[in-house]
């Protein structure tokens, strides 16, 4: 929460209130990363903020110097993109033409905001805003047999160059080497995951997700998940901190929890044996291609179900194919194989609504002391920062909190 509140104030005292908007978590990792190489002594880095609404009126000791600007300026580029990315899909009240001119002359005013938040710790942004721009054009290339790493590279590249950067501001040049590999492959470990639980939603919609357009296979993608989380953890091992353990209980346990998380809630419709996630030709053999080379909408009824062995997800430890935050198995009527009807998923909010969301979760604490609770965006189930952590596997880590 320190990092959180520090990346949320360094993005109003150099931006404006407004700017606020675009706090998110992976922002806040480079501020950590930052933090956890300095040298420095008690307290050093850190200051006492005033009262805020969303701590209950109650001031906190939050991060403070060039880790958090360098957290804000990436912030405001990738929402940036992110915005741009919403207007040319016309989602939501961005389909409405005067809400999309203010939408992109924000995205503009935050694109320059970033910049220069980035050249003053010596960050040139412009790699990030190089990769958005590459990202698209190769999702435009991608189709059947293009192998997903190369729809992950602009977004690994991004994240490599952010991570290292962090050597620097640290003042321990030698970390950067590790620190890029690490920012790489959690990069890439973001790219799939998102896809993954995204996977059901993009199929409903037709919207493009690299999995389906790819044709990647779901154990595929798993082997790829399960190597990024051990790569980052190898990559850490190499790097020097002054204090790691938030750093290792965000970079490695959440990590290893995520991708548990989002492999245990595939939805059953989305395996599949071979060719594409539908199959090798769709769900009903000669379906017709969507926009980017892959199947629109894998329709229900049908074919027989790729799992006949009892229906588990396999990747669901045995259980039923629906944990977690479980998806349905199909659409409109019943599942594959004329099973009884399914719940659908939570439809996700637009821009604008997730970032109310966003706050109401920061002022009522379920951020960081909640069990469990939906994702202001995704409406997906997530786990508060500040929980039991029982896993450590008998390394010196604990969760960083008092409580």
């Amino acid at each position: 929460m320190a990092h959180l509140c520090g990346l949320c104030l360094a993005l109003r005292g150099d931006h404006g209130q407004f700017a606020r908007i675009v706090t998110n978590y992976d922002g806040l990792l480079l501020s950590v990363l930052t933090e956890a190489q300095t040298e420095s002594g008690a307290g050093a880095g850190r200051r006492t903020a005033g009262p805020c609404p969303l701590r209950g009126m109650r001031t906190a000791s939050v991060a403070d110097g060039e880790g958090a600007r360098l957290a804000a300026a990436v912030s405001l580029v990738l929402a940036s993109a992110k915005v741009r990315d919403h207007v040319t899909d016309g989602d939501g009240l961005l389909a409405r033409r005067p809400v999309a001119r203010a939408a992109r002359r924000v995205a503009a005013s935050w694109d320059t905001a970033g910049a220069r938040s980035g050249t003053a710790v010596g960050f040139d942004t412009s790699l990030l805003v190089d990769a958005v721009d590459r990202q698209v054009g190769i999702e435009l290339l991608a189709g059947p047999g293009t192998p997903i790493l190369t729809v992950t590279e602009p977004t690994e590249t991004a994240t490599a160059a952010a991570f290292a950067h962090t050597a620097v501001l640290a003042g321990r040049p030698r970390n950067a080497g590790p620190l890029c590999e690490a920012g790489r492959l959690f990069g890439r470990l973001a790219h799939l995951l998102d896809a993954v639980e995204d996977l059901h939603t993009d199929a409903a919609s037709g919207a493009w997700n690299p999995i389906a357009a790819t044709g990647t296979s779901l154990e595929e993608a798993r082997r790829l998940a399960d190597d990024a989380v051990h790569g980052v953890r190898l990559a850490l091992r190499d790097a020097e901190f002054t204090d790691g353990q938030l750093v290792h209980l965000l970079l490695v346990h959440e990590l290893r929890r995520s991708v548990d998380r989002a492999f245990g809630t595939v939805p059953v419709c989305a395996s599949h044996q071979g060719g594409g996630p539908y199959g090798p030709q769709g769900p009903h053999g000669q379906q017709p291609p969507g926009p980017y080379g892959s199947p629109q909408h894998p329709s229900a009824g049908g074919g027989a179900h790729p799992y006949t062995g009892g229906g588990a997800h396999p990747y669901a430890g045995g259980g039923g194919p629906y944990g977690g935050d479980g998806f349905g198995g199909g659409f409109g009527g019943g599942g594959f194989g004329g099973g009884a009807p399914v719940p659908q998923p939570p439809r996700r909010r637009g821009f604008w609504a997730g970032c109310g969301m966003f706050w109401l979760l920061c002022c009522t604490c379920k951020l960081c002391c909640a069990k469990e609770y939906e994702g202001p965006w995704s409406r997906k189930k997530r786990e508060g920062v500040c929980r039991d952590c029982d896993d450590c596997d008998g390394c010196d880590c604990c969760c960083p909190c008092d409580g």
